[in-house]
């Protein structure tokens, strides 16, 4: 893409409802416009990141076993009086009712309506286990929408159901479920450490919340600082492995990690003095293993091995695919503006020409960027004819973890500069060099 082609309107100034740093600099940046309160139009930049978040969630999801699909945003109010949460839910539910005087709901969660699929559909064990997924939009009208798209009316989640013959099964879907985030944070640069948490409107005394940790967090955190040097890297896992699973699971839930719901000060009390820290954390994610609430409630069966109709085992599982990108820009940002990690970034490199209209210059740049589209990559060229100034502001805002400068004084030596914007550091190297690295960093074949 040219900067001189996209729609990227940059703002100058911080608008003042804007009063965390992800808000600021998604409003800044061009990735957001507010529609309403608590509701966004996403801009082209702010949508690519949403993109880019999407696939990570899609592809470990589906590494894990599970499977995609999609449901409506409305659903009918009926499915949730079955389940008794209609009266229950709260003014959070947005109910409608349509032009035929039937009672409707935007859906703040699918527990009911996957529910009514499955038993429509499923009824032996020897169709188990299931685990159906789908990222949607989903509703709720909170009193006091606040920060941007952390804690908006209108999010993008993604939320999976698993079916199981027993406990034992539908736990082992719980672990799969936590393996599975932590590799999707990882590859988005984060570490969300999972924390065991409340049920709250789902239901469920098993649950874990993942939090990356910032100072605008939400809710009071309190854990073992041990956790923090846990990563779960690149190791290979079976997901049908009980064993593995289950193991993951130990390995990062044995140590104390609570969210304010759920603390214990006499279990906390016992975490070595110089290991206790109490700081704030985002949710980004929760998993939660409720047994049979809704399938005994809605008449979810199955047959199993002795004949017998039994109710299968259920859990939901949600990542805050939009609320992800504020979540990362308050871990990843300076003064300048946002730092996004590589696995998530709208573009994988800026090109910045300092003299636009210099025939040297210009041939360089569109040599680079053939180069770079040629690997796949989707390098971002600001073409503009712009003060040199402006143009590295624009890239430090948006946030480009790498910037490829190409100026007349470097061409007669036969080099760019390539800059890393998390280090700040900067390195001169021939333009088939830069290209070179710049490949190696996303794991491009080069020929």
């Amino acid at each position: 893409m040219r900067m001189s082609r996209y729609f990227l309107p940059v703002l100058k100034e911080t608008p003042s409802e804007a009063q965390i740093v992800s808000h600021r600099y998604m409003l800044r940046a061009g990735m957001i416009k507010q529609a309403a309160a608590g509701i966004y139009s996403w801009l082209p930049l702010g949508f690519k990141v949403l993109k880019r978040i999407e696939a990570i969630v899609h592809e470990e999801q589906q590494r894990a076993g599970h499977i995609p699909m999609l449901m409506p945003t409305l659903q009918s109010a009926d499915l949730w009086r079955e389940s008794g949460r209609y009266d229950d839910y709260g003014q959070e539910m947005l109910r409608i009712t349509d032009r035929h005087g039937r009672d409707m709901l935007y859906g703040p969660t699918n527990e009911e309506l996957i529910t009514d699929i499955f038993r429509s559909h499923v009824s032996s064990y020897k169709d188990l286990p299931l685990t159906l997924y789908h990222i949607q939009w989903k509703f709720r009208d909170e009193i006091r929408p606040r920060f941007g798209v952390m804690r908006g009316r209108e999010f993008l989640m993604k939320d999976g159901y698993n079916f199981d013959l027993t406990k034992e099964d539908a736990l082992h879907a719980y672990n799969r479920h936590l393996v599975s985030y932590l590799r999707s944070y990882e590859r988005m640069g984060l570490q969300a450490i999972p924390m065991r948490a409340d049920g709250g409107p789902i239901g469920g005394d098993y649950t874990h919340e993942f939090l990356v940790l910032a100072e605008t967090g939400e809710s009071e955190v309190f854990y073992d600082s041990d956790i923090t040097d846990l990563r779960f890297g690149e190791r290979a896992i079976d997901y049908d492995s009980v064993e593995q699973c289950q193991a993951v699971l130990e390995e990062f839930t044995s140590r104390y990690a609570r969210t304010d719901e759920t603390h214990d000060a006499a279990l906390f009390e016992q975490v070595p003095e110089d290991r206790r820290r109490v700081a704030r954390g985002i949710e980004v994610g929760q998993i939660f293993y409720f047994g049979t609430k809704y399938s005994d409630a809605m008449g979810a069966m199955v047959v199993d091995q002795s004949g017998a109709r039994v109710p299968v085992h259920m859990g939901s599982h949600g990542i805050g695919v939009s609320r992800l990108l504020g979540a990362i820009i308050e871990a990843s940002h300076d003064e300048r503006g946002i730092i996004w990690p590589e696995g998530v970034t709208p573009f994988h490199c800026g090109i910045v020409n300092l003299k636009q209209g210099d025939a040297e210059a210009d041939a360089a740049c569109e040599a680079l960027y053939a180069a770079l589209d040629a690997l796949g990559l989707e390098p971002l060229y600001d073409d503009r004819d712009e003060r040199a100034g402006g143009k590295f502001a624009t890239m430090d805002l948006i946030g480009l973890p790498w910037r490829i400068t190409v100026g007349p004084r470097g061409l007669k030596n036969g080099v760019v500069e390539l800059t890393s914007r998390r280090s700040g550091e900067s390195e001169e190297l021939p333009p088939e060099a830069a290209v070179e690295r710049i490949a190696q960093i996303y794991g491009c074949a080069t020929a």
